[in-house]
């Protein structure tokens, strides 16, 4: 692998680099997965359109910002961002992509979504997660919840940690242990959703959505196997 020039260089390869290294924050990491999981979607002859919503607090008060930043380059990949009024309406939103199977369209095959908020958040939206997590999402859609979690309550008039919710919310947990499982867990927690039908939480602390690392990417990189189905 031949490193870039200097001219060569642009700050656009943290999205746009398909093979190599990049060096990504927390929260870029997060504007990336859905351009890498729409980039596999493609190359598997799939249309697949990308929805995400929900309300910033800390560890993700920038990450509406940064999608913001990263809109032209979102735009060309089919990932809209709607932010929510507050994080139910963004869940009930999201629970509306999930219906394709039986409202097909004629543009897209399935709709990948994701919901953030912080754990207030996840608190207050209980009622619209579970029940969309109790209603699946589509045969090629997926919905990963982000959550942010502030256990030290810098930010928060508590501390927070979201698993005992989720569990009670029947949601499998994915809890990455650095910037670059960000986009490795983040793509398993895609490819969990839609081969099982439920909505995965992915759980997000401080120290690792305000960081930053260098982080190696590839077209198949991580190497996803599903399981035989039968049933």
């Amino acid at each position: 692998m031949t490193s870039p020039t200097a001219s060569a260089v642009s700050l656009d390869d943290r999205y746009l680099r398909e093979e190599g290294v990049v060096y990504l924050s927390g929260l870029q990491a997060l504007v990336r997965l859905p351009l890498d999981q729409s980039r596999r979607d493609r190359r598997a002859g799939l249309r697949i359109g990308t929805f995400v919503s929900g309300y910033p607090g800390s560890p993700l008060g920038g990450y509406d910002l940064a999608l913001q930043q990263a809109r032209r380059i979102l735009d060309q990949h089919e990932i809209v961002h709607v932010p929510g009024a507050n994080e139910e309406l963004a869940a009930t939103a999201i629970s509306g992509t999930q219906m394709l199977d039986h409202y097909p369209h004629s543009r897209c095959d399935g709709v990948v979504a994701l919901w953030y908020g912080k754990g207030p958040g996840v608190d207050r939206s209980g009622d619209a997660l579970k029940h969309g997590n109790f209603a699946g999402t589509s045969r090629h859609g997926a919905v990963v919840v982000l959550a942010g979690e502030d256990h030290e309550a810098k930010s928060s008039t508590m501390p927070y940690q979201d698993d005992y919710a989720f569990m009670g919310h029947g949601m499998p947990i994915v809890y990455p242990a650095s910037t670059g499982e960000f986009l490795t867990l983040g793509l398993h927690a895609i490819a969990l959703s839609r081969f099982s039908g439920c909505w995965v939480a992915m759980k997000l602390v401080g120290q690792l959505a305000d960081g930053g690392e260098t982080v190696e990417v590839a077209p198949d990189r991580p190497r996803i196997v599903l399981p035989e189905l039968l049933v």
